[in-house]
């Protein structure tokens, strides 16, 4: 006679959005952000796959190095090959291969930064496509249609990052009309539609000011009270020096709901991510890992080690002998440097599979000493590591 057992009972799966901190050291804190396409552990670093792949690794690769969430471009997916092709395939989660959670940008850094003809506005961003010189208008709206056309589970409201030199008055109306715009996106995907299921890409808020403490505390007062999934510090590590990009984002960070997952976009190096992590911001992105991997710059527990260097010709050792990636693994530093400078392709994914473990495993590193109470250690010693990166006032 057939043996039957009742289903053991589990506990529903939480709500995307959902956001805990588990753990502080300081100002440094361990948390779970829950997306549709999973958990997310914080301090995390997002490898960037700008055009849908993180360039010069596979997605086997991202899961052999567990990656936990990557990032797409809104901007560059729209143009090329269009977020309506990408819906047609079923999301950028099938389009790309990747069942772990996205976070995708709203395009609007790059159409400042790409385009030769950008006018700003109350509607939005007209730029020219850096492509073929098409124009185009990003709205807020828009850039939420397109982010939910890519499927993302993290989508960011459109803001306008002034460059490095601003006046305070111009930076003021900004701050404004960013806010504005965060709330127009608001109100084209309005917080109840994760609540009760109908949709789960979160939505988060982008907070600017310039170079202006004021102005800064300004932003996050403005977007703070409203139901945003997650709150960002955009426009730095555009041009100014280390020293004041750290004086604010240690102003800002702490203004920032504690409640909610706090994002320093696109810094930084290392010592920049540990920097933040002390100051309480939880999620960072980069494209330097893998940038400086394929310019033949490549990190390691020992200091920067720049590959093409005739030194490395004959050095047999592994790249760092206290990685466990792959590469290391496999590899001498006398092949990695023979690939560089034979320019072989396959110098680009070696390297850019160890920067990656780098990164990953620094954050990996920074929430179990933040969970043990050791963070100030390992705060120590990547301010040794690279002191020389150190604001000098």
């Amino acid at each position: 006679m057939p043996v039957t057992t009742k289903a053991l009972s589990s506990s529903p799966r939480p709500v995307p959005g959902t956001f805990s901190v588990t753990a502080t050291d300081g100002s440094a804190r361990a948390g779970v952000l829950h997306t549709g396409h999973g958990a997310v552990p914080t301090p995390i670093f997002m490898p960037v796959g700008t055009v849908g792949s993180v360039k010069a690794v596979a997605p086997d690769d991202l899961h052999a190095l567990d990656a936990k969430i990557i990032l797409g471009n809104t901007y560059h997916l729209y143009l090329r090959p269009g977020d309506d092709l990408v819906a047609r395939r079923g999301g950028l989660h099938a389009f790309a291969a990747w069942d772990r959670p996205i976070l995708t940008d709203s395009g609007g850094f790059q159409a400042f930064s790409l385009s030769d003809l950008r006018k700003i506005s109350e509607d939005g961003v007209l730029f020219r496509s850096h492509l073929d010189g098409s124009k185009h208008l990003f709205t807020p709206e828009k850039v939420i249609a397109i982010q939910r056309n890519l499927g993302s589970d993290v989508m960011m409201v459109l803001d306008e990052c002034v460059p490095y030199g601003t006046d305070h008055a111009y930076t003021a109306k900004s701050v404004k009309m960013t806010t504005r715009w965060a709330l127009r996106s608001r109100e084209a995907y309005p917080a109840a539609m994760v609540r009760s299921g109908e949709a789960s890409n979160l939505l988060f808020a982008i907070t600017q000011g310039g170079f202006f403490r004021d102005l800064r505390t300004a932003s996050v007062e403005e977007l703070a009270p409203y139901d945003f999934d997650g709150f960002a510090i955009g426009g730095l590590s555009v041009g100014e020096s280390k020293g004041e990009m750290y004086d604010l984002l240690r102003h800002t960070a702490p203004l920032l709901p504690a409640t909610k997952p706090r994002y320093l976009m696109g810094v930084g190096t290392p010592l920049d991510i540990v920097t933040g992590i002390h100051a309480g911001v939880d999620m960072f992105d980069c494209v330097l890992p893998t940038r400086n991997a394929r310019n033949g710059t490549l990190y390691t527990s020992a200091g920067k080690i720049n590959i093409k260097r005739k030194e490395y010709a004959e050095d047999d050792a592994p790249l760092d002998p206290a990685c466990n990636c792959y590469t290391c693994r496999t590899f001498s530093r006398a092949y990695l440097r023979h690939l560089y400078v034979a320019k072989e392709l396959l110098a680009f994914r070696l390297n850019s599979l160890h920067n990656l473990t780098y990164f990953l495993d620094l954050v990996t590193r920074a929430r179990r000493s933040i969970m043990d109470g050791t963070f100030a250690d390992l705060y120590a010693e990547t301010r040794e590591l690279y002191k020389e990166e150190l604001p000098t006032v």
